[in-house]
């Protein structure tokens, strides 16, 4: 069985590592890019949402923080954008420690509110040209390419392969938190805050860590993203980013990562198929979250259910002795 596993798995890989090959047309290269970019950030919401289940409507301010880290840096000191990807995720994580440790305690609508408001502070701070750094409505122009070693990462196909490895190395690294002390304690929180309170879990040292870990994966998500485009503006981090990327998570899955990863091919590709019908985006969006809501309210793969085993042999045979 585990045979035949590796062998679907081997030829999936297979698959992606030659479509580019076969994909001619750049334009839907770039299209699966930006479907791996929303990926990676609404996995990121996912460990808040998902695992820990916290409203955050807010969370395109990490994924600006983390993309105008990267342009600031780079154009005014010429650092590498690649080596600016873990800078840009602390600055994003370091952000949200200030702003949710005064929140974490909100519940439900509240903290979905406060969320929405954090947001909207950092854009129009962003427009308002902080410190004279953020360009204001003009956003930050000639952003370097991402280099390793001699090689530019600029075509579609570069961007391609830089950002499935990054997604790859996403979903690995989530999976395994899901499975860990961590990540069973972030479930505990969200099916029943109070029991996990009385079985000695720091409820808010807990959700705040996962407020910290998503935002710190959204500031790198805003990393790729300025480096891909090379110029960013306040509108590509606006309210309705952070709707979007709350959409993939509820639509694909709340807490599953292949879930997550349909979600985002439904809520990125769907409408690049479907152009003629791009100006009613955002009512098929509030459509499908309605019938979602109905018919599948976990989500089109929800998470699998997780059984834990007790040792009873152990318990039995200690017993006997």
């Amino acid at each position: 069985m585990n045979k035949n596993k590796n062998y679907i798995y081997a030829i999936i890989a297979l698959f992606f590592l030659m479509l580019p090959v076969f994909l001619k047309d750049k334009y839907w290269i770039d299209v699966i890019n930006n479907i791996g970019i929303y990926a990676i950030l609404a996995l990121s919401l996912n460990i808040i949402v998902g695992h820990t289940g916290l409203f955050n409507l807010g969370h395109a301010a990490f994924y600006a923080m983390g993309a105008y880290t990267t342009a600031i840096v780079n154009t005014h000191y010429h650092i590498p954008t690649l080596w600016l990807m873990p800078v840009s995720g602390i600055t994003a994580a370091l952000f949200a420690l200030v702003v949710a440790r005064p929140i974490i305690h909100l519940r439900g609508d509240y903290l979905c509110i406060v969320t929405i408001g954090m947001g909207e502070i950092v854009r129009i701070a962003i427009i308002n040209d902080l410190f004279g750094l953020t360009g204001g409505a003009n956003g930050i122009f000639g952003i370097a390419r991402p280099r390793i070693s001699e090689l530019v990462i600029k075509s579609p196909s570069d961007f391609y392969y830089f950002i499935g490895l990054f997604l790859c190395l996403t979903i690995y690294l989530f999976s395994k938190l899901e499975k860990s002390r961590f990540g069973r304690a972030l479930n505990y929180i969200r099916e029943d805050e109070t029991a996990a309170s009385g079985s000695g879990i720091d409820t808010a040292k807990y959700k705040l860590a996962a407020f910290v870990t998503g935002a710190a994966w959204a500031g790198m998500a805003g990393n790729i993203f300025a480096a891909k485009m090379t110029t960013i503006a306040p509108e590509s981090f606006n309210f309705w980013e952070s709707v979007i990327v709350f959409t993939i998570v509820i639509l694909g899955g709340s807490g599953s990562i292949p879930g997550v990863l349909l979600g985002a091919v439904i809520v990125i590709g769907l409408p690049e198929i479907f152009r003629d019908l791009s100006n009613a985006r955002m009512l098929v969006f509030g459509l499908a979250m309605i019938l979602m809501a109905i018919f599948r309210n976990r989500g089109l793969i929800p998470p699998l259910p997780r059984t834990y085993k007790l040792p009873l042999k152990k318990f039995i045979k200690t017993e006997e002795a």
